[in-house]
């Protein structure tokens, strides 16, 4: 946690690391990418990219010499040192900068710096939003780089801007705001802050949250650069795709999602576990919907094959149908999947095999159950409603319908055509 202490120590730069901003960087998830802003916005703050760089070791070591280059704040030189014998060891070509002298340099502090930067940007955000910390300085002021050889005129004006932490101005105009800026956010305490009103330090610049057109952000910020780092550290993997923050198409695209899948069913098991439990507990169901699953590329390709055109891939379940599949008549008869296999649920439907009830065009994902077969029923291009993260909605994809034992020789019926063989 940190201390009164921590939030006055404004003063640390790229050669002092500390906590808060190591872990930011450790937490982050090595994605591949072809151009920079294939990973847009708030997704920097789970996602680690140079890019360009697509391969899992590469990444890996890239990764690797940011973290060491916060650590030990050996700088700009050490890191490009380090760079060079990454490049090397990879053979890693085409990158942009490549063959000159500049433009190496450039390119090695850009990656060096961004990282530095939203790093501590960040690291100093968790130690600023710690709610004692909050109690003691709840309001934060822009300070303007004293370095910066051409100023930005912008930055420049929210020179000494000071407002209460929670204002809106902070979630797209903490610095960093664009390649190179050097500005930076101190905490102060209430009767400063207050102070600070009454010297007028809190009249915002007129437009200052008006969009620059040609970057799609504030004017004055860098394209991409209009959010808070460290801001969504907690926010899903999947929430960042949803909101076109981390783009997932073509070949790139299956790499990324490749590389994403490990938490993504991490974090959809999580989920999935809290509603089963209260479900399970309760035996009641309030539509809570959940995503549970991802029909996989091959499934998708070989439905289209038989004529069945998916309107997405996602796959959902809510509390309602789970509670149908655990009702008590159900077990009595032996045809109730056990509950660790509901619970389970995410993780049994990326190992099942996949057929298609030609009789009625849904998917059944086949779980082996040892002499019996489980058999979890998904209808697809659905249109159901349902609370999706709070909120009441309707939307058409595919849903989990119901779930329960079969014999194995049940599948053997000419209805059913494998589209996807299970694995563990």
């Amino acid at each position: 946690m940190a201390t009164a202490a921590a939030a006055g120590s404004i003063n640390v730069g790229f050669g002092t690391p500390f906590d808060a901003q190591i872990d930011f960087l450790r937490q982050k998830l090595n994605l591949p990418t072809d151009k920079w802003d294939d990973i847009q916005r708030a997704a920097h703050d789970r996602a680690f990219i140079v890019a360009g760089a697509a391969k899992a070791d590469l990444l890996d070591d890239l990764h690797a010499a940011v973290i060491k280059s916060a650590e030990g704040g050996a700088g700009l030189k050490s890191f490009q040192k380090d760079f060079k014998g990454i490049v090397a060891k990879h053979g890693w070509t085409g990158w942009t900068g490549e063959g000159t002298k500049e433009g190496e340099a450039w390119r090695t502090r850009v990656i060096y710096q961004t990282n530095m930067s939203t790093s501590y940007a960040a690291g100093r955000r968790a130690q600023m939003s710690d709610p004692d910390v909050l109690k003691l300085r709840p309001y934060w002021r822009y300070i303007h780089s004293d370095g910066a050889i051409n100023p930005r005129p912008q930055h420049l004006a929210w020179h000494g801007l000071t407002l209460l932490a929670s204002h809106p101005f902070w979630s797209t105009h903490y610095p960093p705001c664009g390649w190179g800026c050097g500005c930076r956010v101190a905490a102060v305490s209430r009767r400063e802050g207050e102070a600070s009103a009454k010297a007028g330090l809190d009249d915002l610049p007129a437009g200052w949250d008006a969009i620059d057109p040609k970057t799609g952000a504030p004017v004055g910020i860098d394209k991409g650069f209009d959010y808070a780092p460290g801001a969504s550290v907690g926010r899903s993997m999947q929430s960042l795709i949803d909101d076109k923050l981390i783009k997932l198409d073509a070949a790139l695209g299956a790499q990324m999602a490749e590389a994403l899948k490990p938490v993504l069913l991490t974090e959809r098991t999580a989920a999935w576990e809290k509603v089963f439990d209260a479900t399970r507990q309760a035996m009641a169901g309030k539509g809570d919907t959940v995503l549970v699953h991802t029909v996989a590329p091959q499934t998708v390709a070989a439905l289209a094959d038989k004529g069945v055109a998916l309107e997405n891939a996602a796959v959902w379940m809510r509390d309602t149908e789970l509670m149908h599949a655990l009702r008590d008549t159900k077990a009595a008869r032996g045809a109730a999947l056990p509950d660790e296999v509901w619970r389970d649920l995410p993780r049994q439907l990326q190992g099942a095999s996949v057929y298609l009830d030609t009789g009625n065009n849904t998917l059944l994902y086949v779980i082996d159950q040892g002499e019996r077969t489980g058999k979890v029923v998904v209808r697809v291009n659905y249109n159901e409603k349902g609370r999706f993260d709070g909120a009441r909605a309707r939307i058409t994809s595919n849903f989990v319908q119901t779930g329960g034992v079969v014999d194995q020789d049940n599948l053997q019926e000419r209805q059913y055509v494998l589209l996807k063989a299970g694995r563990s």
